[in-house]
């Protein structure tokens, strides 16, 4: 059976922002027969009790989930067979580079011309044994994927990689050399949401458009590390949707007031007022152009081709 997802991450209270592309995932999931499942994307920057305020505000909204949700942090064994494998195919090196050395290395001119700005020029992919022993003595080693190798010696360079939004349409970008484990030995969002996906059934992606630019590498990944471990990598279907906005034109954030059920009155120690809650609903349903009276309602009207493109300006309910 195939799925869509919603994957937060516990870091605090969900904004409308978050709730809207909540709802947006579960719709776009029930409006293509798939199952509709919850990740809990918690393998950094955690904060004590959110996890369990997430699941009350999304059982606000009345969204509901065809399994039990899934945490990451129980699921490192899954990242440690997927690097494992990669190393076996020496397709993984040692990088030691601070964040300065990557923000100089990706101001200066690149000797692959077809890597975006910004993008990881391969500093340390040919340091020499003697070279990487001194550097392990420095600094612990985070670890990228050599993209080029991966790709073939007919490639040469980074993969250009596309995929096709349903909102966006064709995107393509040059698969650099990303992090696949931080130096810290905690997992890269990169490698654990692949795996994830592909353990899970994963073929639908809805999440917010701010998150687009990723999505060729990360597509790329899924169907290399398929290949290699014998998953059926599925055809992803992509839709990365509007953000909510706050007057200034920037994404919406706590300091922008009322932004969050708790701020609302929609939950009071962890109790959740009915009413307050499908009010809520309502408007943001309504701002996608859906009819606020019920999730079965705007289920029975949705229509992908016919959401708003550009995001929702916030300015109170």
């Amino acid at each position: 059976m195939s799925a869509g997802r919603y994957a937060p991450s516990p870091t605090g209270q969900l904004h409308l922002g978050n709730l809207r592309t909540a709802l947006l995932a579960w719709l776009f999931a029930r409006s293509t027969d798939r199952e509709v499942l919850l990740r809990i994307e918690d393998l950094d920057r955690v904060r004590s009790g959110a996890e369990a305020q997430q699941l009350i505000e999304l059982q606000a909204m009345g969204l509901s989930w065809d399994a039990p949700p899934v945490r990451q942090s129980d699921r490192t064994g899954l990242y440690d067979q997927a690097l494992a494998l990669l190393d076996e195919q020496g397709l993984i090196y040692e990088c030691y580079c601070s964040r300065k050395d990557i923000a100089e290395a990706a101001s200066a001119p690149h000797p692959d011309p077809s890597l975006p700005p910004g993008a990881y020029p391969g500093t340390c992919r040919n340091l020499t044994e003697t070279e990487r022993s001194q550097r392990r003595t420095e600094r612990p080693a985070a670890l990228r994927i050599d993209a080029a190798r991966a790709a073939g010696p007919a490639a040469g360079t980074g993969p250009v990689h596309e995929v096709t939004d349903l909102l966006h349409g064709p995107v393509s970008a040059t698969v650099d050399d990303f992090v696949v484990r931080r130096n810290d030995g905690t997992y890269a969002y990169n490698l654990a949401v692949v795996v994830d996906d592909l353990h899970q059934g994963v073929d639908q992606v809805v999440r917010g458009d701010d998150l687009l630019t990723s999505t060729p590498r990360q597509d790329w990944l899924a169907q290399l590390w398929s290949r290699l471990s014998g998953l059926p990598g599925p055809a992803t279907e992509y839709a990365h949707v509007p953000l909510v906005l706050n007057e200034e034109g920037q994404r919406l954030a706590k300091r922008d007031g009322s932004v969050t059920l708790e701020d609302l009155g929609v939950i009071n120690d962890d109790a959740i007022d009915t009413e307050r809650a499908h009010a809520v609903r309502a408007k943001l349903l309504e701002s996608l152009g859906l009819p606020g009276d019920s999730l079965e309602a705007a289920l029975e009207a949705f229509d992908p081709s016919a959401l708003p493109r550009e995001p929702w300006i916030f300015r109170g309910l």
